[in-house]
């Protein structure tokens, strides 16, 4: 396990660096004994998987110097490997595509990367191939460069029914969660584990549900709404992922509720939270809710105000 100092991380991130390289065969004269280069493949793969890519385009998403990458697409045509168009949007650019030969060139190299990736995972378990897999995508989202939406866009997620082995992670993240923000000990995780608990032991389909956010095939947050009593419903344990919060997700969670419990006939929907959880108060209040009573307690290793608020339907 990598260090808590600056010096012990930046090991482990050269040394994972170094391993990788190697392995791959990145620092080899051609790529997988080919006659390209790493960066002449990469951009003969960009230009075998994109229909009729700029030269602007290519540099932006390789992230190339544009004489560098001048001097590899002039290569390529002089080769024949390339031909150019100039694009009817903007004369001054020109439109990228492979030739036939530039095809025939780039197949053989496809082949021999598909068939080196799938040597390396084959050895692995089903099991071990997912973490590699999962260990891989999380370096690429932390290491990416943030986007920036266009036009006011937010980052898509998509919500959906719970699903087995969904139980466990709210409750994990829960736990995880209001330990760092709020210091709240394992009573927390406790009591979040006795709530989906009897939600899955007495799920009435009809008039229960649980939302979980997916954001790029991850969870990203969830909330319950349970019944109180015929004419009451309980909104319990929203939560939005740190690295989700800002998208609107902890809303459209509780809009949900809203909706469900409209449409299943409940004439109103109480919750229980605590006066220190402001963003989810600010939902909360967005949403129509009220507080109804206040309550001081001491509960997870903390002295707190609990608060109920209501919504009539």
């Amino acid at each position: 396990m990598a260090g808590t100092d600056p010096s012990s991380r930046i090991d482990s991130v050269r040394r994972f660096n170094r391993f990788y390289t190697r392995a791959i065969g990145v620092l080899q004269e051609g790529w997988l004994d080919s006659p390209f280069p790493l960066t002449e493949a990469r951009v003969l793969y960009e230009l075998a998987h994109r229909k009729k890519p700029t030269a602007t385009l290519l540099r932006n998403n390789l992230d190339l110097d544009a004489g560098y990458l001048s001097r590899i697409l002039s290569g390529f045509e002089k080769r024949g490997l390339i031909e150019k168009k100039p694009s009817e949007d903007d004369r001054r650019q020109s439109l990228l595509a492979l030739t036939e030969e530039g095809h025939r060139q780039f197949a053989p190299l496809e082949d021999r990367t598909i068939q080196q990736v799938g040597g390396m995972i084959e050895r692995l378990s089903e099991n071990a191939q997912r973490r590699l897999i999962g260990a891989m995508q999380t370096i690429e989202k932390l290491l990416a460069p943030a986007e920036r939406p266009e036009s006011g866009a937010k980052a898509s997620y998509l919500l959906r029914p719970h699903r087995t082995g969904d139980m466990g992670w709210v409750v994990h993240r829960q736990g995880v969660l209001y330990a760092q923000e709020y210091g709240y000990d394992e009573r927390f995780e406790a009591l979040a584990a006795e709530i989906v608990a009897q939600f899955i032991q007495h799920y009435d389909a009809r008039r229960e549900r649980c939302w979980i956010a997916e954001r790029d095939g991850e969870v990203a947050g969830s909330v319950f709404l349970v019944a109180k009593s015929k004419t009451t419903a309980k909104l319990r344990l929203l939560y939005v992922e740190p690295a989700a919060r800002g998208l609107g997700i902890g809303s459209r969670l509780v809009g949900e509720c809203v909706r469900f419990a409209r449409q299943a006939g409940y004439k109103r929907i109480v919750l229980w939270t605590q006066s220190e959880l402001d963003a989810a108060r600010h939902i909360y209040k967005h949403a129509g809710f009220r507080l109804a009573r206040k309550k001081r307690h001491r509960s997870f290793s903390k002295q707190l105000v609990a608060e109920t608020w209501e919504l009539c339907l």
